[in-house]
């Protein structure tokens, strides 16, 4: 069987990590256009600090189509479940007018959704078929489940509960075909670029104060004039909720500097765990060291492409 061509490319790695740049250059090369998979740049309004970097989206005059930025106000909720709607909506809204979809952002659970393609609908637990499935082994529930669907890598059944649940969702669907969720078939090409560990924290450290120097002080401020409340800046976490913090007069200046810039830190530390936790469940990542120029960046990632 001839292998499927890649119909999608997803850039990824930790923040600071020029993810952005990346993706605008390989969309301008391939007449793509960007979906965003960052969880606070839907908000508008929340330019510096969520790092939406739109000068990135002007190569050489061309000015780079992107989506799911931008596109609620400051202060209303989004989640996992409507970030994946509308991800399939952009999805193949871009490939109907034959256009190639480039994916940058590094919230790990919304890269997930979508790579992985998780059914996010709420299916009610089967108490009888759950006590009539733990008395099997992983494997005999590894051969039951392969029966409903084809298993692409080991996170459905690298544990009993997993592969319960699994069979426990399939056989839901079966017996209510309706409420099954159609995905467009996805064969995603995975781009990671990373610095080494003291790099990335130096990059990290430049990048906040040139964010300080930006206004993003500023920018916290307009969003509480603008009638945004402070649980909901905290909930925003990192930039939003230290600086909110420092505007409300609980925290000093120099503190804030320092508090945030150890929580971004410890923030990249998890996106990284998150990286390999997803290669350790059958995900492929093809790294690119950071400090490789664009353009060789780019032919490595077109070398892939056409693999």
């Amino acid at each position: 069987m001839q292998k499927q061509a890649y119909n999608l490319i997803a850039v990824v790695g930790a923040t600071a990590g020029g993810k952005t740049s990346v993706a605008t250059n390989l969309a301008n090369i391939l007449n793509g256009e960007i979906i965003s998979a960052d969880s606070r740049q839907v908000y508008r309004g929340m330019d510096i600090g969520t790092g939406k970097d739109l000068a990135d989206y002007n190569i050489n005059g061309t000015n780079i189509p992107y989506h799911l930025i931008d596109i609620l106000d400051a202060g209303e909720k989004y989640n996992v479940y409507q970030y994946q709607k509308d991800f399939y909506k952009c999805f193949e809204d871009i490939q109907s007018r034959g256009k190639f979809p480039v994916v940058c952002g590094g919230t790990g659970l919304y890269l997930e959704a979508i790579l992985k393609q998780y059914k996010l609908i709420k299916v009610p637990e089967n108490s009888e078929l759950r006590e009539n499935l733990m008395e099997k082994s992983l494997e005999e529930l590894s051969k039951i489940l392969e029966q409903y669907k084809k298993l692409h890598n080991s996170s459905d059944t690298d544990t009993k509960e997993r592969a319960i649940r699994g069979i426990e969702i399939e056989q839901y669907y079966e017996n209510y075909p309706e409420k099954k969720l159609r995905y467009p078939e996805i064969n995603p090409l995975i781009i990671g670029v990373k610095f080494d560990r003291l790099s990335r924290r130096k990059r990290i450290t430049q990048r906040l104060h040139e964010r300080l120097n930006e206004g993003m002080i500023e920018e916290v401020q307009q969003l509480m004039n603008n009638g945004v409340d402070k649980e909901t800046l905290l909930y925003y976490g990192l930039e939003y909720k230290f600086i909110t913090q420092y505007l409300t007069g609980e925290m000093e200046y120099e503190n804030m500097i320092q508090k945030l810039e150890i929580a971004i830190h410890q923030f990249s530390k998890r996106q990284q765990t998150w990286y390999r936790k997803m290669e350790r469940q059958g995900v492929k990542i093809h790294w690119l060291d950071g400090y490789m120029p664009i353009e060789e960046k780019i032919n490595r990632i077109q070398s892939l492409f056409a693999q």
